[in-house]
């Protein structure tokens, strides 16, 4: 199950990307581009006319380069990710509101019961299965059946939690990368913006400065919207990361609550 797991989640990554990329492109090239050449040659006529005409700051000319058309799909590709992992979150914090033991109030388990006490967990569907509440309790009755010690069930339980934080902190990895990229790819288009008008500085002197100008506005727009965008990601990022925190702190408390303080070792297997 873990295996396609894994298998599924990169299927849907690899799917994602595909998405962003065609999505994104086509609307950069139905709207976005068209829209910001009409605005940069309204602009031009306008200051043509009046040398003093200073044109409004468009979207659309901010967003037109390739820079800002990378980020923009590597941040709906960071959403897609998050947003599965968000409702993969919610669907095992959703399991936490149900008693899976149906315990009440004074009632016991012996080693000997923990068995049955196993079935309507394992009775679950296999995708429940491996949410991470039933498999700390199907470990803890395991393993309170086989040592009849309360202290290894404790001990198992945060086991179980500690590798499952380190799992789906390693599982952030891609988004971390996104994140990274996302400004650096915006630095790309400052150095290409600032190569360009260096490149054209001997128009600047005789007077034309126009090349110029656009050129730096394709330096400064990158790194706008790649800085932007990032922001955004890392705050969803952070996000996710409190949820997946509490997730596990939940389910150790769960487990404390609703599973540990109704174990119970007979006194002939205390004394042993």
């Amino acid at each position: 199950m873990k295996q396609q797991g894994i298998i599924s989640d990169f299927i849907y990554q690899v799917f994602a990307l595909i998405i962003s990329v065609i999505v994104v492109h086509a609307v950069y090239v139905a709207v976005i581009r068209p829209s910001a050449d009409a605005v940069m040659e309204q602009q031009a006529a306008q200051q043509a006319i009046d040398p003093d005409y200073v044109g409004e700051r468009s979207l659309f000319v901010v967003m037109k380069d390739y820079e800002q058309e990378t980020c923009i799909i590597l941040m709906f590709w960071a959403m897609s990710i998050i947003g599965l992992k968000i409702m993969r979150n919610r669907n095992e914090n959703n399991l936490l509101q149900r008693r899976l033991l149906n315990l009440s109030e004074g009632m016991s388990i012996l080693p000997e019961d923990a068995r049955d006490y196993a079935r309507p967990v394992q009775a679950l569907p296999a995708a429940e299965r491996e949410f991470l509440l039933p498999r700390a309790v199907l470990a803890a009755l395991q393993r309170f059946g086989s040592t009849r010690s309360i202290t290894d069930v404790a001990a198992v339980i945060k086991d179980i939690c500690s590798t499952e934080a380190e799992r789906l902190e390693s599982e952030l990895t891609i988004v971390r990368y996104i994140a990274w990229a996302i400004p650096s790819i915006g630095f790309l288009g400052t150095v290409r913006g600032i190569g360009e008008a260096l490149g054209q500085a001997h128009r600047a002197v005789s007077g034309d400065i126009v090349g110029v100008t656009v050129s730096l506005g394709v330096a400064f727009n990158s790194t706008f919207i790649a800085l932007v965008v990032s922001i955004l990601i890392m705050f969803l990022l952070y996000q996710l990361q409190l949820m997946q925190d509490r997730l596990v702190l939940d389910t150790q408390n769960y487990c404390d609550n609703y599973l540990i303080r109704h174990l119970q070792v007979p006194e002939k297997d205390e004394h042993q």
